[in-house]
């Protein structure tokens, strides 16, 4: 894809982010609101666009070293970003926010629309792999200990399985992938359809109504080099790891897309649950996905 159609469909996805912004500066809407659009958008968007990419698609081999290039991102961006943390001397509750926010990103709930647009279908069912057993997985299985370490409160005893069980997107996933020697009825499909064309312009709309630009003011430095890990760093990382992982060009495209996306917002749900400074976090989220704008076309530029 050259600059200019780059650019273009960023444009257009920063555009509907506006728009959100603009409802809640008209106060037509506020960043409570977000709250359904978001549970519209993860109960039932995600879970129906997973599943109808998923269903039809031929899974090669490559999505499993994909999600392996995902864990190794992850583990590299957490050492990193545990070592920042230290040498920044911050309090525990902003160092625990400080790795989580560095090393796992909004793979899916950015990550899908934003990999559609760039890289199609094709591109979409990567990312799905990518985000789900790469990001979600790294969540369940070292995110929350971390969470847990670093946090003042504590939480209930982690399960890993029963975590996995109420994930939407993950369930979606396993749905699709036992269900692809079955035909799915034009009706059911068709209504998946218009389930699934709702996640773009809601997931947008939903950033904007979030987005709270005047906490970013708080720990610059912490956010700046946190922001330089999440979306330098990683894609950098990524596609390091993939370029000799992967023989697809597409497919280390989509690697460092999704590992150069801006830090997870339920990162600010795990930092609540388990007593993190959800301040901190909730800045680290509104900073890198408002320079991620700038950031993803120049990581796109430079893996492909």
């Amino acid at each position: 894809m050259d600059v200019a159609g780059l650019a273009r469909i960023v444009l257009t996805l920063l555009a509907m982010v506006g728009v959100g912004v603009l409802l809640r500066a008209a106060r037509v809407l506020s960043a409570d609101d977000a709250r359904p659009v978001h549970a519209i958008i993860i109960y039932v968007g995600l879970p129906a666009l997973i599943f109808q990419a998923v269903h039809p698609a031929t899974l090669q081999p490559e999505l499993g070293i994909i999600a392996v290039v995902a864990w190794v991102v992850f583990g590299i961006t957490a050492t990193v970003a545990w070592a920042l943390a230290r040498a920044l001397r911050l309090p525990r509750r902003v160092a625990g926010g400080f790795i989580l926010a560095a090393s796992l990103g909004n793979t899916g709930y950015i990550g899908y629309p934003v990999s559609r647009a760039l890289l199609g279908d094709e591109g979409l069912v990567r990312a799905i792999f990518y985000d789900s057993f790469g990001t979600v997985g790294a969540l369940l299985v070292v995110g929350l200990l971390i969470a847990q370490r670093y946090g003042d409160r504590v939480g209930p005893r982690i399960s890993v399985v029963r975590e996995i069980l109420r994930f939407p997107a993950v369930l979606a996933l396993f749905a699709a992938l036992v269900l692809k020697p079955v035909p799915i009825p034009e009706m059911v499909s068709s209504g998946l359809d218009s389930l699934a064309s709702l996640v773009v312009p809601l997931i947008m709309l939903s950033v904007g109504l979030s987005l709270e630009v005047r906490r970013v003011a708080e720990r610059p430095l912490a956010l700046g080099v946190l922001g330089a890990v999440r979306l330098l760093l990683a894609p950098l990382v990524a596609v390091a790891v993939a370029g000799v992982l992967l023989d697809d060009p597409a497919a280390v495209r989509l690697v460092a897309l999704e590992a150069g996306m801006p830090a997870m917002m339920l990162s600010i749900v795990v930092g609540a649950r388990f007593g993190l400074d959800t301040e901190f976090l909730a800045s680290a989220v509104v900073l890198t996905t408002v320079a991620s704008v700038i950031t993803i076309p120049l990581v796109q530029l430079i893996a492909g």
